[in-house]
């Protein structure tokens, strides 16, 4: 793996998005010691193995609990140990020998960065000195301690969800039988094979069937093109579940429907049923005729394929969603690959492959999360901001129904502020008091009412001005904090 600065600056990038250092990406300001950096290289590798990365990071120049990029003094490159080079001298010491790289650069003029890249472990827990270590929290402890941890790696053969066989020794014609190919022509606008053969190739193409004794349908096949998801019992506990409760609390249930086919089959048929399940607006937004509904239907949209490319495949549970009376929470397995904060600028897909073909079929955004047109529409809709939490090893989402600006706390006008500041940022915007006015249907003699909201935001230190030094008050912008 050979990087050029440019591409090393957007990886710097997107690992400070990361909520907080894990087991397979750790930062540091400065140097300590050679052997602290060999029990880190072990961690790492042995951590991204577990996580199902490619690689594990070790950053010199970022700080650990801010993740401010401050630059080290750190040269990794030319640093020494005795008289040899301490790449190398890591390198005899490690076991299995594993690919790592190094790399310095400066992200700016005065901040220097030096990086390592490492490839995770394969088949067997990589050791520093005859010791395997792993990360716990932004601890670096023996990985012998954890016995359950070093049985994954072991077990591991680097094969992920999305891969594995979900159904084997089928014919040709078991293909067309459990998965509905018809559906996948369609979707990607192409004319259906005129041979059995063609349709199986396209499909093995895809990775959605392999070649194996005969052939077998891959859990990424079965996922997305099952006739019928209850066919693979590997795959039926990723159904999506939408419940609509009676009221604001789970106490009362009024429908429940469970998602029996892929989720290319099913996914349109699903938006309608949910925006179906979904109260008109009562107060309307300038913008909007009488009859819309409470919530704008792209936005459904973007949110319910975001649930279903970014889950963790491999965890337990099952994507959600649950609607209110006042609200709808939509909700997947596993924790974010990046902080909630960044999700309007992030581009890491959890499931490549997933997001790839959900992508191709239109289901959602080509690049990103697709939050800045999520957020776009909330506005619009003039609807209070989202809120993503992010507990118990699931990602929630949460779109409120419409509440007056006089009616939103203090919280709620804040996470407005920024949102709005980032959907500004990435359009190549800047957010002003006009602009932030304009959001919230502020009138133009009531602008001291958008001063305060930005005002408490940048106390709270979400958003930050454009020109710190400018002493003009006249116009000033602001971005989001991290741009």
């Amino acid at each position: 793996m050979q990087m050029n600065e440019q591409q090393l600056i957007e990886l710097i990038n997107e690992l400070v998005k990361q909520p907080h250092e894990s087991e397979w990406v750790e930062f540091k300001l400065n140097f300590h010691s050679p052997e602290e950096i060999g029990e880190r290289l072990s961690a790492l590798s042995n951590g991204a193995c577990i996580h199902n990365q490619s690689f594990g990071y070790l950053v010199f120049g970022v700080e650990d609990q801010t993740h401010i990029i401050k630059g080290t003094t750190f040269k990794a490159k030319s640093h020494k140990k005795g008289g040899e080079d301490l790449e190398h001298w890591l390198t005899t010491r490690l076991n299995p020998k594993i690919d790592f790289s190094v790399y310095e650069f400066d992200y700016i003029k005065t901040h220097h960065i030096s990086i390592y890249v490492i490839s995770a472990a394969k088949n067997q827990p990589v050791e520093f000195q005859h010791q395997s270590y792993i990360r716990i929290g932004s601890i670096t402890r023996k990985l012998n301690e954890f016995p359950e941890k070093q049985a994954k790696i072991w077990k591991k053969d680097m094969v992920p969800f999305e891969k594995e066989i979900a159904m084997d020794h089928l014919s040709a014609a078991d293909i067309t039988k459990y998965l509905s190919t018809e559906t996948y022509f369609d979707l990607m606008k192409l004319p259906y094979p005129s041979t059995q053969q063609g349709v199986i190739d396209k499909f093995i193409e895809d990775g959605l069937v392999l070649k194996n004794k005969g052939y077998a349908i891959t859990k990424l096949g079965a996922l997305l093109f099952a006739k019928q998801l209850k066919d693979f019992e590997s795959v039926a506990r990723k159904s999506i579940r939408v419940i609509v409760y009676k009221g604001k609390n789970k106490v009362e249930t009024e429908r429940e429907q469970i998602g029996g086919r892929g989720y290319a089959i099913g996914f349109e048929g699903l938006v309608v049923w949910i925006n179906s399940q979904l109260p008109a607006n009562e107060e309307i937004g300038k913008a909007l005729r009488k009859e819309s509904r409470m919530y704008p239907e792209v936005a459904i949209r973007e949110l319910v394929a975001n649930a279903l490319v970014h889950q963790g495949l491999d965890e337990k549970g099952f994507p959600m969603i649950e609607i209110f009376s006042d609200r709808i929470e939509i909700s997947n397995p596993g924790t974010p690959l990046v902080t909630p904060d960044r999700f309007i600028d992030a581009y890491v897909s959890r499931n490549e492959r997933l997001a790839d073909i959900m992508r191709r079929m239109g289901f959602c955004e080509e690049k990103g999360s697709g939050l800045d047109k999520v957020i776009f529409n909330i506005e619009l809709y003039q609807l209070p901001p989202l809120n993503i939490v992010v507990a118990e090893s699931r990602t929630r989402i949460t779109m409120y129904s419409y509440k007056a600006l006089l009616n939103l706390d203090r919280k709620e006008k804040v996470r407005a502020c920024y949102q709005h500041a980032c959907l500004k940022y990435v359009s190549n915007e800047k957010m002003t008091n006009q602009s932030l006015r304009e959001r919230f249907k502020i009138a133009d003699q009531n602008s001291a009412m958008a001063s305060r909201i930005i005002k408490d935001s940048l106390e709270e230190g979400v958003i930050k001005k454009d020109d710190p030094e400018s002493k003009s008050r006249k116009y000033p912008s602001y971005l989001p904090v991290w741009a």
